[in-house]
């Protein structure tokens, strides 16, 4: 199984992340993909953070009918760190070959992220183009060191697993840019996540119950 892994806050989760993970499957040939809600990212404040029950409920309901699977097995895991969530997947899923899935902006301060080297000697990375950040992605710190492993997208979804295999590889995927924003959710409906107050979601990975405040 070629699983592409998404990480994230999904505050909420929008039809942006559908969008580019669809795309991400279909281009790479992946049998489905993970989408990650972090329990919190490290590198982002967690002021206005909504309970990870709420959010995880959102990644479900933008999820339906499509090869994507939310999951809060980062907290399970009691992972921190991108690159520990990664080594504790790759134990537990050794049938799996993983793909990480993150947009340039991500890729433009990928060199702040622990580890961001053994992240790339770990899992295959794709990048996803995004308006705004293609120019600095490409002339960041971790660029310069990844770009002698840069493959093309067309190649991997020919021979599957073949870029599991040789990380480090990079791959650079051009996309119709998405003007969806999970800022711009927020902004427009402070309390978005009032709507799954009382919502307790079944992980699908973990098999554990969810619940959508902060009791969770």
């Amino acid at each position: 199984m070629l699983t592409g892994l998404l990480g994230g806050s999904f505050n909420p989760a929008h039809i942006g992340h559908r969008r580019i993970t669809q795309f991400s499957i279909d281009r790479l040939g992946l049998d489905e993909a993970w989408w990650l809600v972090s329990p919190g990212n490290p590198l982002k404040p967690r002021k206005g953070m909504a309970p990870i029950g709420a959010r995880l409920k959102s990644a479900r309901v933008q999820a339906r009918r499509a090869r994507i699977v939310p999951t809060a097995i980062e907290g399970q895991l009691g992972t921190r760190y991108t690159v520990e969530t990664l080594r504790n997947l790759k134990d537990r899923y050794p049938k799996r070959q993983f793909v990480w899935l993150m947009g340039s902006d991500n890729l433009a301060q990928f060199h702040r992220w622990k580890g961001w080297r053994d992240i790339a000697r770990l899992v295959p990375i794709a990048v996803i183009a995004r308006p705004g950040y293609n120019a600095e992605a490409m002339t960041s710190p971790a660029m310069a060191w990844l770009r002698r492993y840069r493959v093309s997208a067309a190649s991997i979804s020919k021979k599957r697993g073949t870029l599991h295999r040789s990380a480090p590889a990079l791959v650079f995927m051009r996309f119709d840019p998405d003007s969806s924003s999970a800022t711009a959710i927020r902004r427009d409906n402070a309390d978005w996540a009032l709507q799954y107050r009382d919502a307790a979601v079944r992980d699908p990975l973990t098999f554990r119950l969810v619940k959508g405040d902060h009791s969770s």
